[in-house]
């Protein structure tokens, strides 16, 4: 018994053991570093800020700034402490004269063709050449001649470009080829004539561009929508987590007043290490546009009225009454918190319907354990597995900043791909395998030469995108996957290792998965009243024409289009929720704006609709929901922690059914609009326009002979 829970405790597997570490001075003060670290590194461990532009802890060492010169005893001159490792005994100075004086130097030449644009740069107020020239730069300038003004570069509707600011740290350039794996960007030219661009006209399609701007010490590269909106001293800084991508990213919302005004990335090395992708990044315009500010019924000619929440609440509760528990159906959206699906769930059960997620288009899988639909080698996992197999998953574009992750492995330890499904370019080399789930069957015989591969790994890990499992030989394909994991050692108990990972693409349904609710669903079902719980993308064809249909949500899309009665509710930035990721790991939303209108956050909607139904939920107050959801899933309110669970043991197999063998086609034909939010986006809209054409061209164009 001991036995079992040390290893449920154990969460995740032992680290490498770490170097000896040596002593070295730092401005006279010893400290014990690891040799592997730079002086620049050693140095920041030490509490001692070397100023730089070109270092990054996530990128190659470039060396080209020179900002950060240290003075190190019996070396002649000055040297760059990013490119330097240390070496036992070393006694750094980096307050030295000489010191201040080489840095100054090197300012200088960095200001020499710097314009002086600072009053109207977006740069101001976060710049690093700006924060560094106040204790290195000198007052008066001596170069008499002209600056040097450099053309910009078209890079896309994301990024605006003003090249003369350049100093040419290749943050950029590196990132575009270390991180997104799409080496666009580089520099011609020499010494006063260097420049950074595309060489030839290009845009920069990466699903991570967004992240170049962040990465860009100066002005350069600028965040074009944000452009001339607001500066940084007048925004307010709030904590949160992206929802619409299902690992939760952590984000910082900027807002002034009542709006959002810009969404930047915070560091997190189990989740998104320090980048987000474009549309969690640019589409929070969508927030402000095609918004249900009121309540609305549909009218007899097919228009809407406006009526208040009480008519609103009153009307529902009488169309509720007339249908039995078997008559209704309930469906969770896509960025559902929580604590709404924990009410909606209560609701729907006291009156007597158990028909929630009773969908056909559905992840089709267990509830009763979590390693049966979470990922269970987790993100960080990817460091460690020596093999990976991808089925249905494109996951370029189902998880950019997952994918980033899976090609630092394929680049540094040459960790081989298989992909089963789409095989569209990836940012990394990888075998395409097949098109159909019949590829699983061939490599579970042996037949296929990606079977040895599985065979030599020591701790292989499978993706299963959660679109697959929704086709109609879901269970099939997952049962695939047990047959193909039982046989390569997927699941290892000694290791307590379970390479079986399921990729979602909404947290709404994994948080459902967690409060027990999965698809039941019924071919003979014909609901009379449906409830969209900010459900939009769902199939039409399943909600008959005769159905009351209830829309509570956000936006005015796909369903508030079906809905007979509209309410309006808050987005994610607009309430404080708890989400819950693809790893399991539940995280809490902050309310950063406040609903438009007459929004109000989705749990106390329900509560109020099952007050006037007779049925009075339990609670008063988000605190007391929360209690609520302790009740069913106390790991839920354990925010930003990944609760242990029997990864090996605790699994329901899925029964063998066949497979259709039809192709495993992208779910996601649009990166930019997935969802309501992003859809009512003009940012993402414009992203289509221009990226569109360019990534659904899957030929080369025919050149005219002379």
């Amino acid at each position: 018994m001991l036995a079992l829970a040390s290893k449920i405790a154990r969460g995740f597997r032992s680290s490498a053991r770490t170097l000896d570490k040596i002593e070295i001075f730092i401005d006279g003060s010893p400290i014990s570093v690891e040799p592997s670290l730079s002086i620049l590194q050693a140095c920041e461990k030490a509490g001692v800020t070397i100023p730089h532009f070109c270092f990054h802890e996530r990128l190659a060492v470039a060396g080209n700034c020179r900002m950060c010169l240290v003075e190190v005893e019996n070396m002649p001159k000055p040297i760059a402490s990013c490119g330097m490792p240390v070496s036992k005994g070393m006694r750094i100075n980096t307050q030295s004269e000489k010191t201040f004086n080489a840095r100054g130097g090197v300012m200088e030449f960095l200001l020499a063709n710097h314009p002086l644009d600072c009053p109207i740069c977006d740069q101001g107020g976060e710049c690093d050449l700006q924060d560094q020239s106040v204790l290195y730069g000198y007052r008066q300038g001596r170069f008499l001649e002209y600056k040097r003004a450099v053309e910009d570069k078209e890079l896309g509707p994301l990024i605006s470009t003003i090249m003369t600011r350049c100093i040419h740290c290749t943050r950029c350039v590196r990132f575009s080829e270390e991180v997104a794996g799409s080496p666009v960007l580089g520099t011609t030219g020499r010494g006063r004539e260097t420049e950074v661009g595309t060489y030839i006209e290009k845009l920069v399609t990466s699903e991570l561009s967004g992240n170049l701007v962040d990465l860009c010490p100066v002005g350069a590269l600028t965040n074009a929508p944000y452009a001339f909106t607001a500066r940084p001293w007048e925004l307010r800084y709030i904590h949160s987590y992206d929802v619409q991508d299902s690992i939760t990213p952590p984000i910082t919302v900027n807002t002034r007043g009542p709006e959002v005004m810009r969404i930047l990335p915070r560091i997190h090395e189990e989740i998104n290490e320090e980048w987000i992708h474009d549309r969690t990044r640019h589409s929070f315009d969508g927030l402000k546009r095609q918004r249900i500010n009121a309540c609305l019924r549909k009218t007899s000619d097919g228009d809407f009225q406006e009526v208040t929440w009480q008519d609103a609440i009153e009307m529902l509760a009488d169309e509720i009454n007339k249908h039995t528990g078997e008559e209704m159906v309930g469906y969770i959206g896509e960025h559902m918190d929580v604590e709404s699906i924990t009410a909606f769930r209560d609701l729907m059960y006291r009156l007597g319907c158990e028909n929630i997620e009773a969908r056909k288009h559905t992840i089709k899988t267990s509830p009763d354990f979590r390693a049966n639909y979470l990922m269970n080698s987790k993100i960080i996992g990817l460091e460690e597995t020596d093999c990976i197999l991808v089925v249905g998953s494109n996951l370029r574009i189902e998880s950019p900043v997952l994918n980033s992750r899976i090609r630092r492995q394929v680049v540094h330890a040459d960790v081989p791909v298989g992909v089963i499904g789409s095989s569209e370019q990836l940012t990394y080399e990888f075998s395409h395998l097949g098109n159909s789930a019949n590829t699983l069957k061939e490599i579970i015989a042996g037949n296929h030469p990606f079977s040895k591969k599985l065979e030599k790994a020591q701790l292989p890990m499978v993706i299963v995108s959660a679109h697959t499992l929704q086709r109609e030989d879901g269970e099939g394909i997952m049962a695939l996957v047990h047959e193909l994991a039982e046989k390569y050692n997927f699941i290892q108990e000694e290791e307590n290792w379970n390479g079986i990972n399921v990729l979602h693409h909404s947290v709404g349904s994994i948080g459902a998965l967690e409060l027990g609710i999965s698809s039941q669903f019924n071919p003979d079902l014909k609901p009379k009243f449906v409830y969209l719980l900010g459900a939009d993308n769902f199939h039409p064809e399943e909600i008959p024409d005769d159905a009351f249909v209830v829309y509570q949500g956000t936006h005015g899309d796909e369903g508030a289009y079906r809905a007979d009665l509209i309410l309006p509710g808050a987005a994610f930035t607009e309430k404080s929720a708890t989400y819950v990721n693809t790893d399991g790991r539940a995280v809490l939303g902050k309310v950063c704006v406040s609903p438009p209108g007459q929004g109000r956050a989705d749990w106390e909607i329900l509560r109020a609709l099952s007050e006037v139904l007779g049925q009075t939920l339990p609670y008063d107050n988000l605190q007391e929901v929360r209690y609520r959801v302790a009740e069913l899933a106390p790991h839920l309110i354990k925010y930003d922690y990944l609760e242990p669970y029997n990864v090996i043991n605790w699994i329901t197999k899925p029964a063998k059914k066949e497979v259709n063998g039809t192709v495993l086609s992208d779910f996601i034909d649009n990166f930019y609009m997935t969802d309501a939010i992003s859809r009512a986006s003009p940012v993402m809209a414009k992203c289509t326009s221009v990226f569109g054409p360019e990534r659904n061209q899957n030929f080369v164009p025919e050149v005219p002979r002379r």
